[in-house]
């Protein structure tokens, strides 16, 4: 790898790579510690080395590492485990390390300056298009890398440019949870809510009936964009146009949602956690969550259900995707990739996904597994439904261009829930914002 071409490409997407940092809101190193994927993170690393690549015979045997952000699996783990017989079945040694989600980015950025990074990084999916764009990782043309069996939704997050950079580990998305008994008190038929009139004639009854609506999210952060995008998106909308009638329709629904009582002022500065707290209570009708929350669900005490995400008119609205793509990224000495190739092959087959998806509560990226999974547990149709509607923030080609429009966009969230612009011009203003910060 040629070192300073790489650092000066670094360089050059330095503040992308400063706000992609924080959009890694849906890695597994805060979920499945923490039961929450929001910006806050799980520090500490597991068995292994915390260097860089180390010395290995040119295409086979020797050392191969690789990095994860899941420091909350130790040695002894069945991921650990996993990585070190996909190392056994290539002929070569595996050498891990963990670490919180931002300090892999940082880490990994540093080591590709230094032309010494990990054999294989698997890394959260908005931090992709960043690292691609700075000449860190190889595409999968050049590594033969089979993604043919991929959910397009799920492979557009790990693409730039008309090329691929890896291959999706599984995937988390957000829905709608709902409490059955509130529902239930307030005459409302969940069968009945398909749409955004539906949803808010929902919330109506329930506020009639003594009880809180909806909860959510609208932290001024990635987190808060996180949870925007999507009523953003299902209204029609496009990131390249903040300030459309579409996008205007997504800003008003949660500010009259305020206005109306169905949804607590706390949203303003809820994060994903405090949001699943107030649903806890038992006293609110939905909350739009995750399925890093399914555990904490099943223990809280009070029956529940999930449903997808309405759009504006019917439908699924398409909801961002979390999770980690497993790269390759560029070596000096380029034999290595035969051997990368073929653990990145291993980590993500029809069983090892199976296992590795499970455990970290993700669906998984293939159909065939996503069977798998809902022949084990029904209960995941509605997850599997919400990933098949998914899009990646950095979808649409938009890449390291995705952050600068990201906060723009929560600013104005922010700003016309808290009442101190409308919907519309708060939207003008963050359209103006985002372009000229992509220009």
């Amino acid at each position: 790898m040629k070192a300073q071409s790489i650092a000066r490409r670094i360089a050059a997407v330095g503040l992308a790579f400063a706000a992609v940092g924080a959009a890694a809101a849906c890695s597994a190193s805060s979920s499945s510690k923490n039961g929450d994927t929001g910006t806050g993170s799980t520090t500490g690393s597991s068995s292994g080395s915390t260097g860089s690549s180390t010395t290995a015979a040119a295409g086979g045997g020797g050392t191969f590492t690789i990095w994860d952000p899941y420091p909350q699996f130790d040695g002894s783990s069945a991921w650990s485990q996993l990585l070190t017989k996909c190392g056994t079945d290539a002929g070569v040694t595996v050498k891990r390390t963990g670490f919180d989600t931002t300090d892999l980015t940082t880490k990994t950025l540093l080591a590709a300056q230094q032309g010494n990074p990990p054999d294989v990084l698997i890394v959260d999916n908005p931090v992709v298009s960043t690292l691609a764009d700075a000449g860190v990782l190889t595409d999968t043309g050049t590594t033969k890398l089979d993604t043919s069996a991929v959910s397009p939704n799920l492979l557009a997050a790990g693409q730039l440019g008309g090329k691929t950079y890896g291959v999706p580990i599984g995937a988390n998305t957000l829905a709608l949870y709902y409490n059955k008994a509130v529902l239930s008190a307030a005459g409302v038929d969940i069968s009945t809510v398909k749409d955004w009139p539906s949803l808010t004639a929902a919330l109506e009854k329930v506020k009639a009936a003594g009880k809180k609506g909806i909860t959510f999210s609208a932290i001024g952060t990635e987190e808060g964009s996180f949870q925007f995008l999507p009523w953003f998106w299902g209204s029609g909308a496009n990131l390249k146009q903040l300030d459309s009638a579409q996008g205007v329709a997504a800003v008003t629904l949660w500010t009259d949602w305020l206005k109306k009582g169905y949804a607590p002022n706390s949203v303003i500065n809820n994060t994903q956690t405090t949001s699943w707290q107030e649903f806890a209570t038992g006293q609110y009708a939905f909350a739009e969550n995750g399925t890093w929350q399914l555990a904490n669900a099943k223990k809280a005490g009070f029956d529940y259900g999930i449903i997808p995400i309405p759009a504006v008119a019917g439908g699924t609205a398409a909801a961002p995707t979390g999770g980690e793509f497993v790269t390759i990224p560029v070596q000096d000495k380029t034999d290595r990739y035969a051997t990368s190739q073929k653990l990145v092959a291993c980590l993500t087959s029809s069983d090892n996904a199976l296992a590795t998806d499970t455990t970290l509560s993700y669906v998984a990226a293939t159909k065939a597994v996503q069977d798998k999974q809902l022949a084990a547990n029904p209960d995941l149709k509605p997850w599997i439904d919400a990933v098949a509607a998914a899009k990646g923030r950095t979808s649409d080609d938009l890449g390291t261009k995705y952050p600068k429009i990201s906060q723009p966009l929560w600013t104005a969230v922010q700003t016309a829930l808290s009442g101190s612009a409308s919907p519309q011009s708060a939207l003008k203003t963050a359209q103006g914002a985002a372009a000229a910060a992509i220009k």
